[in-house]
């Protein structure tokens, strides 16, 4: 299965800051384009919950990411998600 392989191949943990300066781990696993924009799809440690953030580049090095307020952006790209990986993953609604 091809989707099973990019995830087992892309599995990694990102340690992100948040608001309040805490550092956060975090599993990758996927980004998506959608209308021209990169999404992170992450699972944070010890949790079942699948977080999206927006990919915003700085410079050629740097990103920043940026928490999805829109709720039609946000279905539309845990929808992408779901299907890609439809094969290997269960989800809950």
């Amino acid at each position: 299965m091809e989707n099973e392989e990019i995830l087992q191949e892309e599995q990694s943990i990102l340690t992100l800051t948040d608001e309040n300066g805490q550092e956060i781990n975090f599993e990758y696993l996927d980004c998506i384009e959608y209308q021209g924009t990169e999404y992170l799809v992450l699972m944070p440690e010890d949790s079942n919950e699948i977080v999206i953030l927006e990919i915003q580049p700085v410079d050629e090095e740097n990103e920043n990411y940026i928490a999805v307020e829109s709720e039609d952006i946000l279905n539309a790209v845990y929808g992408i998600f779901k299907d890609r990986y439809k094969d290997v993953l269960q989800f809950e609604d």
